[in-house]
Order: structure tokens, then C-alpha cells, then sequence
């Protein structure tokens, strides 16, 4: 027996609204620029003196904390490694977009000869910014970064040798790996991954990329 034909309306109807629900989740639609919603605090930067590309900034603590992203921000999480500072950043990256209601999503890099397409994967997503946690991908970062300006890069716990004006990165004493065979930093401690510091090595970075501050290592 076929189904009314009120019932057959009913699901093509379901299906279609299932359909435009997907259609909108796939970051293909255009909409207005993300901005950012508050504003840096004192002590964040010298207005009267912008730093300089691959200048490094020591911002105030705290001084970022009133800044965030515009309603519907779209995050890459690009991620490498299996150490406790890699999961230490990962886990501050998920709290971060969960606190802020970000569109997060996740791109897990297995090896190093994935390193380069993962980041390619996550560029064709079509972000609003690719967020790097892992020491492992500095090397294929550095090499990739430079061919695609238009792309905003946020590094956490490490930094590139030369970083473009498209890569931002937020340091401290006890990560500031930097790849390119230059090796980890003498001063390089695990421990100093803590979640109150990768906590805001995430909000400060993104506060800086909001406001235009790239190309520079925040240091914390």
C-alpha cells in the first residue's frame, strides 16, 4: 500500500529541512568578517607604537581577558603529538571555544609525513583561523605559512623561526620550541604547561589576532 500522499509531503519536507540544516554547517556560506567583541585592556600594547612584524610583545596579564570572538567564529584545531603540553593546549583550545561558543573543529595530524596536507585539509575548510598545538608542527607550519598569506595562523607554546604576518604565536619561559633545526630551547620545561597558563596563552593569542596584532610572538 503507498503512503498518503500528505504523509510522502510531510517527509520530502523533513528531508529537505535536514538538508538545509547540513547545507549551513559546512562553512560554505558567505557572511560578514569576524570582529572582535570588547576591546584589549590597558597594557596589552602601545597603541602610539604598534610592534613591529616579529616583534615581541609582553602584554600585561589579564590584559586581554574582555576581548572575544564575534558570534559564529570558525576554529581549525590542528593538532600533533601525544605529550601531556600537546594535550595541555588541546583541552584549553576545547574549553576556549566551548566558553565561547565557537565553531571548533579538529584535524589531527598521525605522523609527520601528514603534517603539510593536514594543514592544507584544514585551510580548504575555509577558518577563520587554523590554531596550532604541537611541537611537531612547526617545521611543516614554517614551510607552508608563507604561500598563503591570506591565512590566519595561531600558534600556542611554540613559535616559527620567521614567522609571516599571517602567523601569530604566544610564548613562555619553558616552551619557545622554534623547529628548523635550531632544536628545544635549553629552558624548555614540560611542567610549565599548566592549564591556567595554555589557558591564556589561547585567549591572548586569539585576543591579538582580533585585533589585527599578528606576525609577532606574545610572550606570557
Amino acid at each position: 500500500m503507498r503512503p498518503p500522499l500528505r504523509a510522502v509531503a510531510l517527509l520530502a519536507a523533513t528531508a529537505a529541512l535536514l538538508a538545509a540544516c547540513d547545507s549551513g554547517d559546512d562553512w560554505s556560506r558567505p557572511r560578514p568578517a569576524p570582529t572582535a567583541v570588547g576591546s584589549l585592556g590597558p597594557g596589552f600594547v602601545d597603541p602610539s607604537t604598534p610592534p613591529a612584524p616579529e616583534a615581541t610583545i609582553t602584554p600585561r596579564p589579564g590584559s586581554w581577558a574582555d576581548v572575544h570572538p564575534s558570534k559564529g567564529y570558525r576554529v581549525v584545531l590542528l593538532t600533533a603529538g601525544s605529550d601531556a603540553p600537546t594535550k595541555a593546549l588541546v583541552t584549553a583550545v576545547r574549553d576556549w571555544a566551548d566558553d565561547e561558543h565557537v565553531d571548533l573543529r579538529t584535524v589531527v595530524v598521525d605522523n609527520a609525513h601528514d603534517a603539510v596536507p593536514s594543514i592544507s585539509k584544514a585551510m580548504e575548510m575555509g577558518p577563520d583561523l587554523i590554531v596550532s598545538a604541537g611541537n611537531e608542527l612547526i617545521d611543516a607550519l614554517a614551510l607552508v605559512t608563507p604561500n598563503h598569506l591570506d591565512e590566519k595562523f595561531l600558534v600556542v607554546g611554540a613559535e616559527l623561526a620567521e614567522p609571516t604576518h599571517n602567523v601569530t604565536a604566544v610564548d613562555w619561559d619553558g616552551a619557545s620550541y622554534r623547529g628548523e633545526g635550531l632544536g628545544m630551547s635549553s629552558s624548555y620545561d614540560a611542567g610549565s604547561f599548566t592549564a591556567e597558563r595554555c589557558a591564556a596563552a589561547v585567549r591572548a593569542g586569539v585576543a591579538a589576532v582580533l585585533n589585527d596584532l599578528t606576525g609577532i610572538v606574545v610572550w606570557l
